[in-house]
C-alpha cells in the first residue's frame, strides 16, 4: 500500500506563526502607547503656551488701566491661581520683570515623559510698550 504525501500546515508550523504574529501585535500596542505619550505631552505643551499667554495678556491689561508696565509680582498672584493646581501642577514657575521686560518660566511635573524626553522648562518672554 503506498501512502500519499502529506500537504497543508503543521501543528509546529501554524504555532510559530501565531508566535510570530503576536510579536508583531506587542509591537503595535508599544507603538499606540507611545502615540498616545506624547499625544498627551502636546497637550501639556499646549496648555503651557496659553498659560504664559494669558500672563501677558494680564500684563496688557494692567497696563491699560494704569499706564504703567505693571510689576510682575501684581500679575503673579491671580494667574498662578487660575492656572496652577486644578489645570497644571506647579513644580516651581515664576514670572519675572526688568522694566516693561517680562520673563514667564512655566514648569509643570509631567508624569508620562518616557525614556530620554526631559522636563525642561518653558520660558516666554515679551515687552510691553513704554507708555
Amino acid at each position: 500500500m503506498r501512502r500519499h504525501a502529506q500537504s497543508g500546515f503543521t501543528l509546529i508550523e501554524a504555532l510559530i506563526a501565531v508566535l510570530v504574529l503576536s510579536i508583531g501585535l506587542l509591537g503595535v500596542a508599544a507603538m499606540q502607547l507611545r502615540a498616545l505619550q506624547s499625544a498627551h505631552m502636546g497637550y501639556q505643551r499646549a496648555v503651557v503656551s496659553l498659560a504664559a499667554i494669558d500672563a501677558q495678556e494680564r500684563a496688557w491689561a494692567r497696563l491699560a488701566n494704569n499706564g504703567a508696565c505693571p510689576a510682575a509680582g501684581d500679575i503673579q498672584g491671580d494667574w498662578s491661581g487660575q492656572w496652577f493646581g486644578n489645570i497644571l501642577a506647579n513644580n516651581g514657575s515664576t514670572l519675572g520683570n526688568t522694566g516693561c521686560e517680562y520673563t514667564v518660566t512655566i514648569r509643570w511635573q509631567e508624569t508620562r515623559y518616557s525614556i530620554g524626553e526631559s522636563g525642561d522648562a518653558f520660558v516666554y518672554q515679551f515687552r510691553l510698550p513704554e507708555l
